[in-house]
Protein backbone atom coordinates (compact mmCIF):
# COMPACT_ATOMS: atom_id res chain seq x y z
CA UNK A 1 0.00 0.00 0.00
CA UNK A 2 2.77 2.58 0.94
CA UNK A 3 4.22 3.13 -2.20
CA UNK A 4 0.90 3.15 -4.04
CA UNK A 5 -0.38 5.50 -1.94
CA UNK A 6 2.74 8.17 -1.45
CA UNK A 7 2.67 7.84 -5.19
CA UNK A 8 -0.83 8.73 -5.64
CA UNK A 9 -0.64 11.61 -3.35
CA UNK A 10 2.22 13.05 -4.51
CA UNK A 11 0.75 13.12 -7.93
CA UNK A 12 -3.29 13.97 -7.27
CA UNK A 13 -2.97 15.07 -3.72
CA UNK A 14 -5.39 12.68 -2.20
CA UNK A 15 -6.36 9.23 -1.98
CA UNK A 16 -9.01 7.17 -0.98
CA UNK A 17 -8.94 4.13 1.27
CA UNK A 18 -12.09 1.86 1.85
CA UNK A 19 -12.60 -0.51 4.38
CA UNK A 20 -9.76 0.28 6.24
CA UNK A 21 -10.97 0.67 10.01
CA UNK A 22 -13.12 -2.52 11.00
CA UNK A 23 -17.05 -1.83 11.85
CA UNK A 24 -16.32 -2.81 15.63
CA UNK A 25 -13.56 0.35 16.30
CA UNK A 26 -15.99 2.68 14.53
CA UNK A 27 -18.93 1.34 16.84
CA UNK A 28 -16.32 2.03 19.90
CA UNK A 29 -15.46 5.25 18.64
CA UNK A 30 -19.39 6.38 18.69
CA UNK A 31 -20.05 5.14 22.15
CA UNK A 32 -17.09 6.67 22.77
CA UNK A 33 -18.17 9.79 21.35
CA UNK A 34 -21.49 9.57 22.67
CA UNK A 35 -20.16 10.34 25.76
CA UNK A 36 -19.03 13.49 25.14
CA UNK A 37 -20.78 16.35 27.78
CA UNK A 38 -23.69 18.20 26.21
CA UNK A 39 -22.99 20.98 23.75
CA UNK A 40 -19.70 19.36 22.44
CA UNK A 41 -21.70 17.60 19.69
CA UNK A 42 -20.36 18.42 15.96
CA UNK A 43 -23.62 20.70 15.08
CA UNK A 44 -21.60 23.60 13.49
CA UNK A 45 -19.32 24.16 10.90
CA UNK A 46 -16.11 23.94 12.94
CA UNK A 47 -16.78 20.55 14.49
CA UNK A 48 -15.48 19.38 17.84
CA UNK A 49 -12.14 19.85 19.11
CA UNK A 50 -9.67 18.50 21.83
CA UNK A 51 -10.93 15.29 20.99
CA UNK A 52 -7.24 13.75 22.03
CA UNK A 53 -7.90 14.79 25.38
CA UNK A 54 -11.79 13.92 25.54
CA UNK A 55 -11.54 10.42 23.88
CA UNK A 56 -8.75 7.66 24.27
CA UNK A 57 -10.29 6.00 21.81
CA UNK A 58 -8.76 8.59 19.15
CA UNK A 59 -5.10 8.72 20.58
CA UNK A 60 -5.20 5.44 19.95
CA UNK A 61 -6.39 5.32 15.94
CA UNK A 62 -4.17 8.40 15.79
CA UNK A 63 -1.37 6.03 17.24
CA UNK A 64 -1.89 2.48 15.63
CA UNK A 65 -3.87 1.21 12.68
CA UNK A 66 -4.55 2.25 9.23
CA UNK A 67 -5.07 6.14 10.20
CA UNK A 68 -1.31 5.65 11.43
CA UNK A 69 -0.25 3.44 8.39
CA UNK A 70 -1.63 6.19 6.09
CA UNK A 71 0.44 8.95 7.62
CA UNK A 72 3.70 6.97 7.57
CA UNK A 73 3.04 5.99 4.14
CA UNK A 74 2.79 9.95 2.48
CA UNK A 75 5.04 11.44 5.91
CA UNK A 76 7.45 9.06 7.25
CA UNK A 77 7.72 7.07 10.55
CA UNK A 78 8.51 9.89 12.39
CA UNK A 79 5.28 12.27 11.68
CA UNK A 80 2.96 13.06 14.84
CA UNK A 81 -0.50 13.80 15.35
CA UNK A 82 -1.40 17.66 15.81
CA UNK A 83 -5.05 17.91 15.58
CA UNK A 84 -8.57 15.60 15.59
CA UNK A 85 -12.17 17.11 14.61
CA UNK A 86 -15.55 15.78 14.51
CA UNK A 87 -18.00 16.71 11.62
CA UNK A 88 -21.04 16.01 10.92
CA UNK A 89 -23.38 16.95 8.48
CA UNK A 90 -27.32 16.52 9.72
CA UNK A 91 -29.90 18.43 8.86
CA UNK A 92 -29.64 20.99 11.40
CA UNK A 93 -26.03 21.61 10.20
CA UNK A 94 -26.05 20.56 6.93
CA UNK A 95 -23.46 23.62 5.81
CA UNK A 96 -21.76 24.59 2.02
CA UNK A 97 -17.85 24.73 1.80
CA UNK A 98 -16.21 26.48 -0.70
CA UNK A 99 -13.27 26.09 -2.84
CA UNK A 100 -10.10 26.52 -0.54
CA UNK A 101 -6.57 25.05 0.92
CA UNK A 102 -6.36 24.36 4.21
CA UNK A 103 -4.06 27.06 5.42
CA UNK A 104 -3.84 27.09 9.03
CA UNK A 105 -2.63 25.15 12.20
CA UNK A 106 -3.53 24.93 15.66
CA UNK A 107 -0.66 25.80 18.43
CA UNK A 108 -0.26 26.19 21.80
CA UNK A 109 0.06 29.79 22.27
CA UNK A 110 0.80 32.86 20.45
CA UNK A 111 4.49 33.63 19.68
CA UNK A 112 6.17 36.11 16.90
CA UNK A 113 7.97 33.63 14.04
CA UNK A 114 9.19 34.72 10.96
CA UNK A 115 7.06 34.23 8.29
CA UNK A 116 4.29 32.76 10.67
CA UNK A 117 0.46 34.86 10.06
CA UNK A 118 -2.12 36.10 10.08
CA UNK A 119 -3.28 34.71 13.55
CA UNK A 120 -6.74 33.82 14.53
CA UNK A 121 -8.80 31.96 17.14
CA UNK A 122 -11.30 28.72 17.36
CA UNK A 123 -12.86 27.79 20.50
CA UNK A 124 -10.01 29.47 22.46
CA UNK A 125 -6.92 27.91 20.26
CA UNK A 126 -4.37 29.94 18.57
CA UNK A 127 -4.65 28.93 15.03
CA UNK A 128 -1.92 30.98 12.15
CA UNK A 129 -1.01 30.46 8.99
CA UNK A 130 2.48 28.82 8.72
CA UNK A 131 5.11 29.33 5.94
CA UNK A 132 3.94 26.71 2.81
CA UNK A 133 6.72 24.48 3.92
CA UNK A 134 5.10 23.72 6.93
CA UNK A 135 2.10 22.41 5.12
CA UNK A 136 3.81 20.51 2.40
CA UNK A 137 4.92 18.10 5.23
CA UNK A 138 1.56 17.36 6.56
CA UNK A 139 -1.39 15.25 6.04
CA UNK A 140 -4.73 14.73 7.05
CA UNK A 141 -6.25 11.59 7.64
CA UNK A 142 -10.02 11.37 7.37
CA UNK A 143 -11.83 8.43 8.39
CA UNK A 144 -15.79 8.24 7.71
CA UNK A 145 -17.91 6.98 10.54
CA UNK A 146 -21.16 6.75 8.29
CA UNK A 147 -21.19 6.02 4.11
CA UNK A 148 -20.86 9.04 2.33
CA UNK A 149 -22.14 8.86 -0.89
CA UNK A 150 -23.15 11.49 -3.54
CA UNK A 151 -26.43 12.66 -2.05
CA UNK A 152 -24.17 13.37 1.58
CA UNK A 153 -22.77 16.74 0.41
CA UNK A 154 -18.96 14.60 0.17
CA UNK A 155 -15.81 16.46 -0.44
CA UNK A 156 -15.21 17.05 -3.76
CA UNK A 157 -11.34 18.37 -4.68
CA UNK A 158 -9.29 19.58 -7.64
CA UNK A 159 -6.42 17.08 -8.53
CA UNK A 160 -3.07 18.34 -8.55
CA UNK A 161 -3.46 21.50 -7.00
CA UNK A 162 -1.72 20.92 -3.71
CA UNK A 163 0.96 21.34 -5.98
CA UNK A 164 0.71 25.01 -6.62
CA UNK A 165 1.24 26.35 -3.55
CA UNK A 166 -1.32 28.88 -1.85
CA UNK A 167 -3.57 29.79 -4.32
CA UNK A 168 -4.73 33.54 -4.18
CA UNK A 169 -8.94 34.20 -5.67
CA UNK A 170 -7.72 34.27 -9.19
CA UNK A 171 -5.93 31.44 -9.05
CA UNK A 172 -8.30 29.14 -7.43
CA UNK A 173 -11.15 30.27 -10.10
CA UNK A 174 -8.73 29.11 -12.66
CA UNK A 175 -8.00 25.93 -11.30
CA UNK A 176 -11.89 25.17 -11.48
CA UNK A 177 -11.93 25.84 -14.59
CA UNK A 178 -9.29 23.93 -16.12
CA UNK A 179 -9.60 20.91 -14.18
CA UNK A 180 -12.76 18.72 -13.65
CA UNK A 181 -13.60 18.18 -9.84
CA UNK A 182 -13.95 14.96 -8.23
CA UNK A 183 -16.49 13.64 -5.61
CA UNK A 184 -14.73 11.79 -2.61
CA UNK A 185 -16.94 9.08 -2.11
CA UNK A 186 -16.14 6.98 1.08
CA UNK A 187 -17.88 4.33 2.70
CA UNK A 188 -17.70 3.17 6.30
CA UNK A 189 -15.04 2.49 8.04
CA UNK A 190 -13.24 3.86 4.77
CA UNK A 191 -10.16 6.96 4.82
CA UNK A 192 -9.74 9.94 2.58
CA UNK A 193 -5.85 10.73 2.74
CA UNK A 194 -5.35 14.28 1.41
CA UNK A 195 -2.68 16.90 1.42
CA UNK A 196 -3.85 20.37 3.24
CA UNK A 197 -2.66 22.56 0.14
CA UNK A 198 -5.23 20.77 -2.01
CA UNK A 199 -8.37 22.45 -3.11
CA UNK A 200 -11.63 21.17 -2.13
CA UNK A 201 -15.54 21.68 -1.43
CA UNK A 202 -18.57 20.67 -0.32
CA UNK A 203 -22.22 21.08 -0.73
CA UNK A 204 -24.67 20.68 1.68
CA UNK A 205 -26.04 16.92 1.92
CA UNK A 206 -29.29 16.49 -0.06
CA UNK A 207 -30.83 13.44 2.03
CA UNK A 208 -30.76 13.85 5.90
CA UNK A 209 -29.40 11.48 7.32
CA UNK A 210 -25.63 11.86 9.41
CA UNK A 211 -22.09 12.23 7.47
CA UNK A 212 -19.76 12.10 10.40
CA UNK A 213 -15.73 12.09 9.63
CA UNK A 214 -13.18 11.95 12.22
CA UNK A 215 -10.03 14.26 10.82
CA UNK A 216 -6.73 14.00 11.98
CA UNK A 217 -3.80 16.39 11.02
CA UNK A 218 -0.49 14.97 10.81
CA UNK A 219 2.74 16.75 10.71
CA UNK A 220 6.33 15.30 10.25
CA UNK A 221 8.40 18.76 11.29
CA UNK A 222 8.47 20.69 14.90
CA UNK A 223 7.74 24.39 14.70
CA UNK A 224 10.43 26.82 14.65
CA UNK A 225 11.32 30.10 17.69
CA UNK A 226 9.44 28.63 20.50
CA UNK A 227 6.45 27.72 18.81
CA UNK A 228 4.65 24.79 19.82
CA UNK A 229 1.72 22.31 17.67
CA UNK A 230 -1.52 22.43 20.00
CA UNK A 231 -1.43 18.78 20.21
CA UNK A 232 1.05 16.10 19.75
CA UNK A 233 0.33 12.23 19.79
Amino acid sequence: MRGELTARIDREGFAILPEAVSSAAIDALLAAIATLPPGTEPRRRGGTRDLFESVPEVRELARSGAMREAAEAVLGPGCFAVRALLFDKTPEANWKVIWHQDLTIAVRERRTAEGFGPWSEKAGIPHVQPPVVFLEWMVAVRLHLDDCGAENGPVRVLPGSHLAGRLGPEEIAAWRERTPPIECLVPRGGLLVMRPLLLHASSPATVPAHRRVLHLEYAAESLPDGLEWHERW
